[in-house]
């Protein structure tokens, strides 16, 4: 499991994928779960024919990057932000972030705002929308069941990697009905699994754990993500069957530049997996834009 380059940043080391020429505009595209960076590379390479440079790391908890915690949304932003920095000193860049990697997008908004010419968000919605919209839509909670299972303790280490991560080919078919990832891809994305855990599940017991620090940190996110000021685009499938598309009613409420939602028919929650030139070219006229 190796990438294409490595940055050495204040949070930690990097590695990451690299489609395009070094000194085009940079597009930084973060994965969520269970996913890694090579689920992007088809977009990635519309991307770099379109004259950009698209770059995708492993984020924290993902092998060969960093694989230490805290995994709270503050630092998965402080991670954003100091890739960003490091990789285009000089020029804002576009951030895309899909699943848990919108969530870091949201707070790298909210941390960094300087660092990042416009982004484009996917399968996600701003968390202050996804949790307001929960109450307004309890058909959620069924469909977040996984979320309450990683909190216990002990037993997702043993779950989740059985019969070869059967358990996470079951999400894939749930999340993005009708699609089939490649017995390659599926390889790859199990042997990262493998090296990384149980991080990637720690994402979600870092969002209630330790039980005296919500409030405080609830807040202290809430301050800063209120009123992001970068020009953001969110993407939703359809289908997904991760989160459903009204989770995202409202959420403009949230941004002070320009802000702008599309839903695709017949796709689902894997939607650079699905339809990647269609993502490509929805960043890439997004990115046009929105010139450094």
């Amino acid at each position: 499991m190796t990438g294409d380059g490595i940055v050495d940043t204040s949070e930690g080391r990097f590695h990451y994928l690299s489609r395009g020429n070094v000194g085009d505009p940079l597009v930084l595209c973060l994965h969520g779960f269970p996913d890694h960076p090579h689920s992007f590379l088809p977009m990635m390479e519309a991307l770099a024919d379109a004259g950009l440079h698209a770059v995708a790391p492993w984020m924290r908890g993902y092998a060969p990057s960093v694989l230490e915690g805290p995994y709270d949304v503050e630092q998965l932003g402080r991670d954003a932000v100091s890739i960003a920095a490091k990789l285009s000193p000089d020029d804002p860049v576009c951030i895309v972030g899909h699943d848990w990697g919108a969530v870091a997008t949201y707070s790298a908004l909210a941390e960094g705002p300087e660092h990042f010419r416009c982004a484009v968000t996917m399968a996600v919605p701003h968390m202050f929308a996804f949790v307001r919209n929960m109450r307004r839509y309890p058909a959620q909670l069924k469909r977040s069941w996984y979320m309450m299972f990683f909190q216990l303790p002990g037993i997702p280490e043993r779950v989740v990697p059985a019969r070869d991560f059967a358990m996470i080919d079951k999400l894939w078919r749930d999340w993005s009905p009708g699609y089939q990832l490649p017995d390659y891809e599926r390889r790859l994305l199990m042997d990262c699994l493998a090296a990384s855990m149980p991080a990637p599940i720690n994402y979600y017991r870092a969002m209630t754990r330790p039980l005296s620090g919500i409030a405080e940190r609830s807040s202290r996110v809430e301050a800063k993500q209120r009123h992001l000021a970068v020009p953001t685009l969110y993407l939703h499938g359809a289908d997904d069957g991760c989160i459903g598309p009204n989770l995202g009613e409202g959420q403009e409420r949230f941004f002070t530049k320009e802000f702008e939602a599309e839903t695709y028919q017949g796709v689902g929650h894997f939607m650079p997996s699905e339809i990647p030139e269609v993502m490509a070219r929805r960043v890439h006229g997004w990115q046009q834009r929105f010139p450094s």
